[in-house]
């Protein structure tokens, strides 16, 4: 059997930047194993695979390790590839996925999730999450992750990470995050437990940043950057109950798999 495939560098304007993605179309779905085994060979932090089905296109992201609810880059890589390759004309498609509807616009040549925003529980720091983390912690929440927040944007640079100690956690990454001078704020995301030691840019983690950042510079839109090394811009806003993540695509190669 032979599939097209596609690695898309998102958020990103140039490649080698942003959170690469490879993204492989299907006309009906392989074995939940197969599609695993395509990830796990890929290794890269997502590899997405979609289905049109009854208007929609299902969507379902696999890491090196296993499937996850939620991933922005890869939705984001996935409606470039719908857009500026398979001649998708609409303006704007609609993903059906585990965590719901998801849609994602283009305007001009930036693209645009919508998301559902997580709801986000106070929690205190846990021995564990300051024992992993060589700076302190000044706040902790609980959503799909945990996202915490340092008092400045250089201990986000500078902090050391017990990378196996967040292998023993019960939720999907650690987010970190706090307030930039050039940015609105800066975020980095690990969730090695799923094989991704350090996440380029996280998409999904801005459903749980806007709405703490929010409530915290009292604003509703926002300019941020998730500084990994790659680094990645992500263009953010709070309406209602949803929030939109923004940002650019670029394709790296395509190419055909032989399964």
């Amino acid at each position: 059997m032979q599939l097209k495939m596609y690695q898309i560098d998102a958020f990103a304007q140039n490649v080698f930047e942003g959170n690469s993605a490879a993204v492989v179309p299907l006309e009906s779905w392989l074995d939940d194993a197969l599609m695993q085994k395509i990830a796990m060979e890929n290794n890269l932090s997502e590899t997405v695979f979609f289905v049109k089905e009854s208007g929609y296109y299902h969507i379902r992201w696999f890491t090196p390790l296993a499937e996850v609810d939620m991933c922005g880059h890869a939705t984001l890589a996935s409606a470039y590839v719908l857009f500026e390759i398979l001649g998708y004309t609409q303006e704007s498609v609609v993903f059906d996925s585990k965590s719901g509807l998801l849609e994602v616009k283009k305007e001009a040549d930036k693209y645009i999730l919508d998301f559902p925003v997580q709801k986000l529980e106070r929690s205190e720091v846990l021995q564990e999450l300051q024992e992993a983390f060589s700076k302190e912690i000044k706040e902790c929440y609980k959503a799909m992750d945990y996202l915490l927040v340092f008092k400045k944007h250089e201990d986000l640079q500078n902090v050391q990470i017990d990378l196996e100690a967040l292998k023993k956690l019960d939720l999907r990454g650690v987010i970190i995050t706090a307030q930039s001078k050039e940015y609105d704020f800066v975020t980095r995301f690990f969730a090695p437990k799923y094989g991704i030691d350090e996440d380029p840019v996280t998409g999904s983690a801005f459903t749980q940043l806007v709405p703490y950042w929010s409530k915290t510079l009292d604003k509703t839109s926002f300019k941020a950057k998730q500084i990994s090394k790659r680094g990645g811009e992500v263009f953010c806003e709070l309406k209602g109950d949803r929030v939109t993540i923004a940002g650019y695509g670029v394709k790296f190669f395509e190419a055909t798999i032989e399964i």
